[in-house]
């Protein structure tokens, strides 16, 4: 199954590893410096055309991906559960 996070960009739901609150998570001194170095390494996706307010950390072939999204995490959680129930 594939989950919309917005702005035309859809990824595999199994390739989620998570889901995360930009503003909470980005408290910790550890999460800012993992997202500044995806970033500087290219592996940092903007999906968002406005204030973002999550990412997503997905597993790919050539390593990981982060998409910085516009959308809430409790809306792409809940995206992805209701993909759970209605075709798996």
């Amino acid at each position: 199954m594939y989950l919309h996070l917005g702005n035309e960009t859809i990824i595999r739901k199994e390739d989620i590893i998570g889901i995360f609150d930009l503003d909470n998570s980005t408290v910790s001194v550890k999460t800012r410096e993992f997202l500044s170095c995806a970033q500087k390494n290219g592996q940092v996706i903007n999906v968002s055309e406005e204030l973002p307010k999550s990412f997503v950390l997905c597993r790919e072939r050539d390593g990981i991906k982060i998409y910085i999204c516009q959308l809430a995490p409790v809306t792409l959680i809940r995206r992805a559960s209701q993909l759970s129930g209605a075709y798996e």
